[in-house]
């Protein structure tokens, strides 16, 4: 299992989280698992921005990002370098420290709280 770091989210993960995630398992797939509902409006199917992460640490360790992906995250609201669309990176044997940014370009979701 490989440790992921969830650095506090006010309404996802108040109090950040520390998560055992088979490697191979998609840093969305290994969210949810956990009970941390990171929105995935497209269902995890690299067709939206919604599930945006910035990896903090580990970053060097995951696959690069396909062409599909990168365009998608020319979109993605608060980008940086070290982003990543949760549905399609996946967890390898090396820990990572993630944060969910506070908004997706998503203004309308199911569950979401007003």
């Amino acid at each position: 299992m490989t440790q992921i770091i969830v650095l506090p989210h006010v309404e996802l993960c108040p109090e950040g989280a520390v998560l055992d995630v088979k490697p191979g398992t998609s840093i969305c797939d290994g969210l949810l698992q956990n009970d941390i509902e990171i929105e995935h409006a497209c269902e995890k199917s690299c067709a939206c921005t919604t599930c945006h992460v910035i990896v903090r640490e580990g970053f060097e360790a995951l696959a690069e990002a396909d062409e599909k992906e990168e365009d998608l995250l020319d979109k993605a609201w608060g980008l940086e370098p070290n982003s990543r669309l949760s549905c399609q990176a996946l967890v390898t044997e090396t820990p990572l420290v993630i944060e969910i940014p506070k908004y997706t370009i998503n203004m309308v979701s199911e569950g979401h709280k007003k």
